[in-house]
């Protein structure tokens, strides 16, 4: 049999990418969701995704998806795992590659999500999501807590400027469990990669609290050294 013949005769299958965006907004973990527009299960809840287009990585397509519903060109993203059930998608053979993603809910286009009909809805309010899509959330949480718990991605979902008290929250919501306050801020001051800042947060007291940033190239430095993140 030619190499020609030989991939001619291969079967073929459609490829796609499904996202799990993550946002941080209000003291709660969110997921950006959208309203699906095609048969089969139009109108049922979806993660945001597309097919890959001819010439496109699975990175190329995930981040196309990305940027036309967020608006944002750089955007934390990672890849998931494929999921490649045969029935899971009623409508045809659906290979999907998944990703996950990062944001600060503050820098994307609301105008352009809510264009694609994205919503975000925090972690209990999450709703049947169509296919294996509960499933791909469900294993992107998994992911997600994983990685945090050794490596400082949370940051990616928090504002330049935060308080420790908008850090610990956040941590508390992807474990989804009460971290200890004086703990917390003693482990995360004593890793050294926080700068703090003169200005205050006085949204939740006349006292205020104090600002921090995250700083990127003191942990990578610390990190070459074998300094190890974990929360």
């Amino acid at each position: 049999m030619s190499l020609e013949t030989f991939y001619k005769n291969a079967p073929r299958h459609l490829v796609a990418v499904d996202c799990i965006i993550f946002g941080f907004e209000d003291g709660k973990l969110k997921l950006l969701i959208i309203k699906r527009k095609v048969d089969p299960m139009a109108g049922a809840w979806s993660l945001v995704g597309g097919f890959v287009q001819e010439g496109e990585s699975t990175n190329d397509a995930a981040g196309r998806v990305l940027r036309q519903t967020t608006g944002i060109q750089d955007i934390y993203m990672d890849q998931l795992q494929c999921y490649g059930d045969v029935d899971r998608d009623t409508g045809a053979r659906v290979i999907s590659v998944a990703y996950y993603a990062l944001i600060r809910i503050s820098e994307h286009d609301r105008l352009l999500a809510n264009a694609h009909g994205a919503h975000w809805l925090s972690m209990h309010q999450i709703p049947e999501l169509i296919f294996d899509h509960n499933s791909m959330l469900n294993d992107a949480l998994t992911r997600l807590r994983d990685k945090a718990r050794f490596h400082p991605i949370g940051f990616e979902l928090l504002p330049e400027k935060f308080t420790l008290p908008q850090l610990r929250n956040l941590y508390e919501e992807i474990y989804q469990r009460t971290l200890d306050k004086r703990n917390f801020r003693k482990k995360i001051l004593a890793l050294d990669i926080l700068e703090k800042l003169e200005e205050k947060d006085k949204s939740t007291s006349k006292k205020g609290a104090h600002l921090y940033r995250f700083d990127k190239k003191k942990y990578s430095a610390l990190a070459d050294h074998g300094v190890v993140f974990e929360i």
